[in-house]
């Protein structure tokens, strides 16, 4: 059974820094054990204030990036240029400053990719990627307001597939069409990190704590073999029943 422990730190901005450093210890673990690392991105604010971060520590030099596999856990289905995507975020917070091993950087599809816009395809096409592998050493999430994480919202088809990646569309939020992992995908990480923080995130966070189900909040599926790890602000935290264990506040 996973071991689900809660870590909650004052701020935003300490626990950015803190899932930065905490990120670059197990990158550096792994690599020490002679295993190659993988780790699957989140976006949103947090999840590319942690990259920006790694980005500015000189503590992003203990790891070999060339020998780290990266993935992301969705896409906004745009063209690859868009702000919106999350590949963009990312190589501009971390990735275009560091030494890369570009076969091992795995980004979805854009919409002005090689399956132009044939999302399903763009969809079937991660999922073999994603099916060739036993698994993730880190899978970071962020989480919505409603408990959606990935690209899998509440009551969605995507929460009831089993396959490795699937299309979504109609999203409540925009871009309405995407690519996401699904929750059993998710489940094959070693070690599942939610990161989160903001008062509009702490009744979906208290939710997960207090027995709700993956369909309706999908947040409450995303478990990781060994481990998860719910890495959250105050604010994020303020709602979390009295008898979760927390570790001290930074």
């Amino acid at each position: 059974m996973s071991n689900i422990e809660v870590v909650v730190h004052a701020s935003p901005a300490l626990l950015a820094a803190a899932t930065a450093a905490r990120l670059v210890t197990r990158l550096v673990d792994v690599q020490a054990a002679g295993r190659v690392p993988s780790v699957v991105l989140t976006g949103g604010g947090v999840g590319i204030d942690v990259l920006a971060q790694i980005a500015g520590s000189p503590a992003r030099d203990a790891v070999d990036w060339r020998r780290v596999d990266i993935f992301w856990g969705d896409e906004r289905f745009v063209p690859a240029e868009s702000d919106d995507r999350n590949e963009k975020a990312a190589r501009e917070a971390l990735l275009d400053r560091v030494p890369l091993d570009a076969a091992r950087v795995h980004a979805m599809a854009a919409s002005d990719g090689p399956f132009g816009a044939d999302v399903d395809a763009a969809a079937e096409a991660y999922a073999r990627v994603i099916s060739r592998r036993n698994g993730f050493d880190v899978l970071m999430l962020g989480m919505g307001p409603e408990g959606h994480i990935a690209s899998i919202f509440p009551e969605s088809p995507a929460v009831y597939d089993d396959r490795p990646a699937v299309a979504v569309r109609n999203c409540p939020k925009p871009p309405p069409t995407r690519i996401s992992l699904t929750l059993p995908t998710i489940r094959t990480a070693q070690e599942v990190w939610v990161v989160t923080a903001g008062a509009g995130k702490a009744a979906a966070v208290a939710m997960a704590f207090d027995g709700a189900g993956e369909v309706a909040l999908p947040v409450a599926g995303a478990v990781g073999q060994a481990r998860t790890l719910w890495l959250l602000d105050r604010a994020a935290a303020s709602k979390l029943p009295p008898g979760i264990a927390r570790l001290p506040v930074s």
